[in-house]
């Protein structure tokens, strides 16, 4: 998934050693556009953390996976980021790329003004 957002607060790096050695986790807020924005917590893990990138107020171009998992019957969502970039750079597909891609031919509408009305199939 893809998501263009403003980066409005990051959470101080988590880090610590676990079974397959150790890890380091940076989260930050980041909020939509539009008419009714929504705040969003997004995680990097590891080598994802792009520090000169993030920097509060920058729009940034956020690939992300969303996960749910249960433990002791309750579920827990994350939204872990592997791939944040400022908007507008990078790889990221261009606004009008599904007009590019579903380009349609209109043709002018009939003309029935001329027609003797009695050629009706019926």
């Amino acid at each position: 998934m893809q998501i263009v957002a403003r980066l409005i607060q990051l959470l101080p790096i988590q880090s610590g050693t676990g079974r397959n050695g150790e890890w380091k986790k940076q989260e930050m807020i980041v909020e939509t556009d539009g008419q009714y924005p929504k705040k969003i917590c997004i995680s990097m893990w590891g080598d994802k953390i792009n520090e000169p990138v993030l920097q509060i107020g920058n729009m940034l171009d956020i690939n992300f996976d969303v996960e749910s998992r249960e433990y002791n019957g309750r579920w827990y969502t994350d939204v872990k980021a592997w791939k944040v970039e400022l908007a507008g750079q990078g790889g990221s597909m261009p606004s009008s790329s599904f007009e590019q891609n579903n380009t349609t031919t209109l043709t002018p509408p009939a003309d029935f003004s001329s027609d003797s009305g009695d050629d009706l199939p019926f």
